[in-house]
């Protein structure tokens, strides 16, 4: 059984860096498969924020963090990232890592049903 486990989350000033990790268990981001990260602040909906599906490939981003979030695989630590610069309080959420191991090479989705696996999240939290 696959799992993911974020890390990263923290407290953090406006116009501050913060670095998300997700690491695989169980399985492996194997180049093709989507793998995307989320956000829910208090009171929303969950909402998409940034997507890859190969290093070197396309990359996919809300028009909220783009310019300012980068994510980004590296295969042989089987961990995906999510570079946050340029912190908003807006940003202020908590952060989940997602994937789809089942459809590959497909256009990585928008919507949290495209994803069949979930971390259990981490928190940002960006202070004005």
């Amino acid at each position: 059984q696959v799992q993911l486990v974020e890390s990263g989350g923290g407290l953090v000033q406006a116009g501050g860096s913060l670095r998300l990790s997700c690491a695989a268990s169980g399985g492996t981001f194997f180049s093709g498969y989507p793998v995307g990260w989320f956000r829910q602040a208090v009171g929303k909906e969950r909402e998409f924020v940034a997507a890859s599906r190969s290093s070197g490939d396309t990359t996919y981003y809300s028009d909220s963090v783009k310019g300012r979030f980068t994510i980004s695989r590296v295969y042989a630590e089987n961990t995906v990232y999510l570079q946050m610069n340029n912190l908003k309080p807006e940003d202020t959420a908590v952060y989940y890592c997602a994937a789809n191991l089942r459809d590959r090479w497909t256009v990585p989705g928008q919507d949290p049903n495209d994803y069949g696996y979930w971390g259990q999240g981490t928190q940002v939290t960006v202070s004005s």
